[in-house]
C-alpha cells in the first residue's frame, strides 16, 4: 500500500552552523560543533587536528 500526500513538504532552511573540519586535505571529515564532546576534537577518521568553520547546513530541530 502506498501513501500519497497532497501537502507539499516544507523545505528545511539552511542556517550558519559552526562545524569542526579536518585539516588533512585528503580527509573530508567534519562534524557539527554542537555535537562534539571535546573542546578541541581530533578527527575521528584520520586523527588529524580539526579547525572550526562556519557552513550553511540544514537546520536541526
Amino acid at each position: 500500500m502506498a501513501f500519497f500526500s497532497k501537502n507539499p513538504i516544507e523545505p528545511v532552511p539552511d542556517v550558519e552552523t559552526k562545524v569542526w573540519a579536518c585539516e588533512n586535505e585528503e580527509c573530508s571529515c567534519w562534524m557539527r560543533a554542537d555535537y562534539s564532546l571535546q573542546e578541541t576534537p581530533a578527527c575521528p577518521i584520520c586523527k588529524s587536528k580539526m579547525t572550526q568553520e562556519i557552513r550553511m547546513l540544514p537546520e536541526l530541530k
